[in-house]
Order: C-alpha cells, then sequence, then structure tokens
C-alpha cells in the first residue's frame, strides 16, 4: 500500500490529507469574489488565456450577483446533505483572486473567515498577480488558518505557454513559488495535458520540473475545448491533435510515477460542464477514469514517485 494511502488509491489525495490534517471530511466551497484578471483586462494580456470561459474557469462558483455568504451558504447546504458533520475550506475559484488592493482582499477573505467550521482557504491566482503587501497579508493569514495559494502554470514550455496565451514566463512563476515558500505559504499547481501540440514526453517533463520545486500540491486537468472561447476558434481552424482517453490515463499514470511522493494530488482530471464541452466528450465520465487510473497502477504495480529523482530532467 502506498505510504499516504489508506484505500486503493497509488497515490497521495486531498480527501486523505485533509481527514489526516482534520480529522475530519473537509470540502471546498468554490466561490466567485468578482475579480478580474489582468490577461483580461489589457494590464498584461488582452482576451485571456485560450481555454478559459467567460466565468475565469469558475463555473462551479457561487453565483457572482449574490454576496459571498449567500454563495457559501447555498454551495455548504448542499454538500452537507452528504457530509453533515464536514468542515469547510472556502475556494475563491474564479479569476484571479488578488488582483485587487490588500483592503479589498481582507473584505472578502475575511468575511468567510468568520464563518462557522471554516478552517482554510484556498486561493486561486497567477503567479504575476502578488504584491509585496499582498505576500505580507498572505503570511499573516496563513499564522491564522490553513492557507493555500493555487498558481496557474499549465505548461513549462515556452512556446506552449506563448500559444495559449499566458502572458507570464516560467521564471516569474518560479519566482513566485519561492517567495510563497519563504513565507510558508502553501503552493498548488494547475497543469495542462493535451494542450496543443504537445507530446507525452513535454507533459512528463512539465511534472518532473515541478516535482524538483518546493509545492505541496498539484492539480492536473486535461484540456476541454469549451464554446465561446479561443481555443474552440483555434480547434475549428486547425483541428489539432486530442489527446484520447487511454492516452490520458497513460500520461497521468506516467506523471504519477514522477511526482514526488509528498506532493498532495488535489485534481487528476478535469470537470466541464456538459453544456459547454466541445471536445474531448470521455471528460464527462469522470468517475471511470479516476477508476481506470487506479486499475492502471494497479497493473504497472506502481506507486506515485516511483520514478523520481531529485534535480532529475
Amino acid at each position: 500500500m502506498f505510504k499516504y494511502s489508506d484505500s486503493n488509491k497509488r497515490y497521495y489525495t486531498l480527501d486523505y490529507f485533509y481527514k489526516h490534517k482534520f480529522n475530519s471530511k473537509v470540502f471546498k466551497v468554490s466561490l466567485n469574489a468578482g475579480f478580474t484578471c489582468p490577461n483580461r483586462d489589457g494590464k498584461v494580456g488582452i482576451g485571456g488565456c485560450i481555454f478559459c470561459s467567460k466565468l475565469g474557469s469558475g463555473e462551479y462558483a457561487g453565483d457572482v450577483k449574490k454576496d459571498l455568504v449567500t454563495q457559501f451558504n447555498e454551495v455548504k447546504e448542499m454538500m452537507l446533505k452528504k457530509w453533515p458533520k464536514a468542515k469547510y475550506i472556502g475556494y475563491f475559484q474564479a479569476n484571479t483572486n488578488t488582483y485587487a488592493s490588500v483592503d479589498v482582499l481582507k473584505e472578502k477573505f475575511e468575511t468567510i473567515l468568520k464563518l462557522d467550521n471554516v478552517v482554510g482557504l484556498n486561493i486561486a491566482t497567477r503567479p504575476d498577480s502578488i504584491t509585496h503587501e499582498c505576500l505580507d497579508y498572505l503570511e499573516e493569514l496563513s499564522k491564522r488558518t490553513y492557507l493555500t495559494v493555487e498558481l496557474g502554470l499549465q505548461t513549462i514550455h515556452t512556446k506552449t505557454s506563448i500559444l495559449i496565451n499566458r502572458c507570464h514566463t516560467l521564471e516569474c512563476f518560479v519566482d513566485m513559488v519561492n517567495k510563497l515558500r519563504e513565507r510558508n505559504i502553501n503552493v498548488v499547481v494547475h497543469i495542462i495535458n493535451g494542450l496543443p501540440y504537445e507530446t507525452k514526453s513535454m507533459m512528463i517533463d512539465t511534472v518532473k520540473f515541478l516535482s524538483n520545486l518546493d509545492i505541496q500540491g498539484i492539480k492536473i486537468h486535461m484540456l476541454s475545448i469549451l464554446k465561446d472561447t479561443k481555443l474552440e476558434e483555434m480547434y475549428k481552424k486547425e483541428n489539432f491533435k486530442l489527446i484520447t482517453r487511454d492516452e490520458y490515463i497513460d500520461i497521468v499514470c506516467d506523471q504519477l510515477e514522477y511526482l514526488r511522493e509528498d506532493i498532495v494530488v488535489n485534481r487528476i482530471t478535469g470537470d466541464p460542464k456538459v453544456s459547454d464541452l466541445i471536445e474531448p466528450n470521455w471528460l464527462i465520465k469522470k468517475v471511470t477514469i479516476l477508476n481506470d487510473i487506479d486499475k492502471e497502477m494497479k497493473r504497472r504495480n506502481s506507486y506515485q514517485g516511483i520514478k523520481y529523482k531529485k534535480n532529475s530532467n
């Protein structure tokens, strides 16, 4: 059995991590705090990342027209039907959640921290959107609650990053990881498999690179082509190859083998809304993908980190 598992999982799941840290079931409550993005408003770019929806990847976040407490309670009540004794983490998900003055951030974040049984915050943002003043606040916040900053990276490869319009460099990302870790702030990194024209080895190299950084978690997504995105336009024009379901499972299992064993896997596939999804349709059956990843790891008699070597590339 994998050392960070009490089930058939051969990788370090977020559920396992939360249960052992908080001695309780913990679930995230996704929120939309009404932030925008510097890659949309012209500060660093226009139009956003080509895969990003109009909701700023916040399809499962609350309704931005409602206040944060109402959003929180609506999601919480729904989740409590399944886990009545759970604790909560406020997840600021949509758009760039440090892209505002510290006074605004405090008003948003502290509102959620005051609620009963909230044990932490997850704040999704970009590595180019955390000021020194914001770092000071996040450091202070991390001493009062379980704080995680989620940084979008998607790929380490410059050519792909330019293609998808990330509008920040790998060096910028690494610099922000180091700044957050110097203040003992937990970091989770988002990556995407299946980005246009990337090979299997390129996707694995992204994970190898991250395994040698001081990060605490990773989210692995499959590229979703969503309606009304730049990616949809590109796909219809160029018809670039999408990886198949079997290829995705194979790539993820390889990535897990190269992923340092103490990095918590927060997510291992995408979860798009069916009404927005153009391709790949196999993403709809999320549970079967998870099950088949487990089966393949078992077939290989493999575990997270089995091929990890420090400073290997």
